[in-house]
């Protein structure tokens, strides 16, 4: 049966982008990430692949260009490429490199593939911590920079007597990393796509004893729509009303917290800022990422008005991530 072949060529935040806003799309299919040799002599790292059959391709396809267009206006990816190809086995073989496999982040997380084969045969260091991640259409790959700035600071800052939030959990990895340090983890997303996800990262990774997965927000985030801008696929609720679907044993195991971690967009941390405070318990921390240094100045204002002090950081490229300390 022929296929329609989409690809399009990104940077390491892209990968991520695209992810998410195929979301807002029909389409449901896989994603393949392929990474770009080193040697090949291009600025992108990496190539990502879909699938659509062809009989039904043409106007799904068209609203998959339109959708992804602002990448490639923004120079983080290439304008979207089409092929018909009549085997699409073969079409997925003669991909030059296989999808990405392993990648390290600080001193303990390996990130690996969901190649079972991959996963089963790695044999990790007695430091290593792996997290094993399904490509998914929800936010969270490992390769873009504000997620691996985050799991810097959890590395840090994380102890297994810790209650935490993760706010914005998209394709559960950092709650697996929370999970995986030994802490406790509530990981809430107002979009039904990325609460499957993490519960399925968190079930792949055996470590769901240790969480609880909500569709949901934190206080005013319920106003905000999707983390990432998007629509969500369904409709969310408010922390507050949803706390009745789990049991009272669950609220005391898990909140208020010691620590909240939220991957999300800049206006989100500066909107939640007063709910990060009443979530927290006294001298409890709160790790913000998911902006560039052009926010960060306003993300601060929002939270030392908020009773909230810096006391660590991480930078990469133009991305960074900044660690909290609620004053009692």
């Amino acid at each position: 049966m022929p296929w329609m072949e989409l690809s399009l060529d990104t940077t390491s935040e892209a990968v991520d982008w695209v992810c998410t806003l195929l979301a807002g799309t029909g389409y449901r299919g896989k994603v393949e990430i392929v990474e770009c040799p080193p040697d090949s002599g291009s600025h992108w790292a990496f190539t990502l692949y879909l699938y659509l059959p062809q009989a039904q391709a043409q106007a799904q396809a068209q609203e998959i260009a339109d959708v992804l267009l602002p990448l490639h206006r923004t120079g983080i990816a290439t304008e979207l490429q089409v092929r018909i190809v009549e085997d699409l086995a073969a079409a997925k073989s003669s991909q030059a490199v296989s999808s990405p496999r392993i990648h390290r982040v600080g001193d303990r997380f390996v990130i690996l593939s969901e190649s079972d084969e991959l996963s089963s045969s790695y044999s990790p260091a007695p430091h290593e911590l792996t997290l094993q991640i399904k490509t998914s259409l929800a936010f969270g790959s490992g390769l873009h920079p504000a997620t691996q700035l985050s799991l810097r600071l959890l590395e840090k800052h994380i102890t297994s007597e810790m209650k935490t939030l993760d706010l914005g959990s998209g394709s559960g990895i950092l709650s697996v990393a929370i999970a995986k340090l030994g802490a406790q983890v509530l990981a809430i997303d107002n979009d039904a796509i990325a609460v499957q996800a993490t519960q399925d990262a968190l079930q792949r990774n055996g470590v769901v004893s240790q969480a609880t997965v909500l569709q949901g927000s934190l206080g005013q985030g319920s106003q905000l729509g999707h983390w990432m801008g998007g629509k969500t696929t369904d409709e969310s609720k408010t922390l507050d009303a949803i706390s009745d679907r789990i049991s009272a044993s669950d609220l005391s195991r898990i909140a208020p917290f010691d620590l909240i971690v939220a991957n999300i967009l800049a206006r989100v941390h500066i909107t939640l800022a007063p709910d990060f405070r009443r979530a927290l318990i006294p001298s409890g921390l709160l790790i913000t990422a998911g902006f560039t240094t052009d926010y960060e100045a306003a993300v601060a204002s929002a939270l030392g008005e908020e009773g909230f002090e810096a006391v660590d950081c991480e930078r990469l490229q133009e991305w960074v991530a900044w660690m909290y300390r609620l004053n009692p």
